[in-house]
């Protein structure tokens, strides 16, 4: 079975190689974010913030590149029947060179109160991507690649995620699985243009009082997909007067388990610098600013920027009385 294989990406596949060299196995797009909007990588917390939560995120992977990765993202999120419901919705729109993922999905969230204060949300999102290929992107200018489609390509496929995400005042914890269907419907005998491998997310984290105007919150993100190294983050962040957040991140990965990846498989290691704040009482607004320190030395200059905006439907309670501090 004979695909087919993309030989005109170049320097940009070799760029994604050096700074990423996981990316071969890392299919979904990379939030740095999700600190604040958690349903970008759980469909159990969908409700959680109780009132109604709409945010829109644009992420500018090495900003100046060609071809660099470009994501935008519409969520919304809400709960119902006295909070025992979550519902949520995400509209997504991906660019890397050439090719383009669409897709929307819908979730739904079963919150369990476990304790006067604790909740388990029970998740499960489902929807359809649209993979695309424009080969006026790849044509080379003084020749014409046989291989390369002669028009628009365009490969479609079901999504079925599901979570489970756990939270009290001060700790949260959860566990998601994405990419749980879909896998043959983007397979064909002459492109291999998408993939749609199980991905693996584990979190945690909690928000310790360190004076009645400061609060930290440690947290750690575990993401894992097969053929892929274990990616992880490790996230300080402080609010401050329940009002602004600042902190940083550190990412990089590690080999736990033998999956046959390449034994020069240089391990990537990330910064960003993140703040949030409420610019209104229902509207808040973050950056992020990703730096890759082992990427190859020509590309050291392109890094990544993030930023987000939400808006809430009704005035932000105390934090202690409605915990909305993700």
């Amino acid at each position: 079975m004979r695909k087919l294989i993309i030989k005109n990406l170049g320097i940009l596949v070799l760029a994604i190689l050096g700074i990423a060299s996981q990316i071969q196995a890392q299919q979904l797009p990379q939030y740095t974010q999700y600190i604040f909007n958690g349903l970008h990588i759980n469909p159990g917390y969908a409700g959680y913030k109780n009132d109604g939560y709409f945010q829109s995120t644009y992420r500018d992977q090495w900003a100046g590149f060609p071809g660099a990765p470009k994501t935008f993202t519409v969520t919304g999120d809400l709960s119902a029947n006295e909070g025992s419901m979550g519902f949520g919705f995400s509209l997504l729109s991906d660019r890397l060179g050439p090719t383009q993922t669409n897709s929307i999905t819908a979730t739904y969230a079963y919150r369990i109160q476990t304790g006067r204060k604790s909740f388990l949300g029970l998740g499960v999102t489902s929807g359809v991507s649209e993979y695309s290929l424009d080969p006026d992107k790849l044509r080379p200018e003084t020749a014409i690649d046989p291989l390369l489609p002669e028009s628009k390509v365009r490969l479609y496929t079901p999504n079925f995620n599901a979570g489970l995400f756990f939270h009290t005042d001060g700790f949260y914890a959860g566990f998601s699985a994405y990419n749980m269907l879909g896998k043959k419907a983007v397979l064909r005998e002459d492109v291999a243009l998408g993939f749609h491998d199980f991905h693996y997310f584990v979190t945690a984290g909690g928000l310790i009082s360190l004076s009645e105007d400061v609060k930290f919150k440690p947290s750690f993100l575990l993401k894992h997909v097969k053929g892929s190294p274990l990616n992880y983050d490790l996230n300080a962040m402080f609010l401050f007067m329940e009002t602004l957040w600042v902190g940083a991140s550190y990412r990089s990965n590690v080999q736990l388990w033998n999956e046959n990846l390449q034994k020069d498989l240089s391990r990537r290691n990330a910064v960003a610098a993140l703040v949030e704040i409420f610019i209104a009482p229902s509207i808040r607004v973050g950056y992020a600013y990703d730096h890759t320190m082992n990427a190859l030395e020509s590309f050291k200059q392109y890094n990544s920027h993030e930023l987000s905006v939400g808006y809430y439907l009704f005035k932000k309670r105390n934090v202690m009385q409605n915990p909305r501090w993700l």
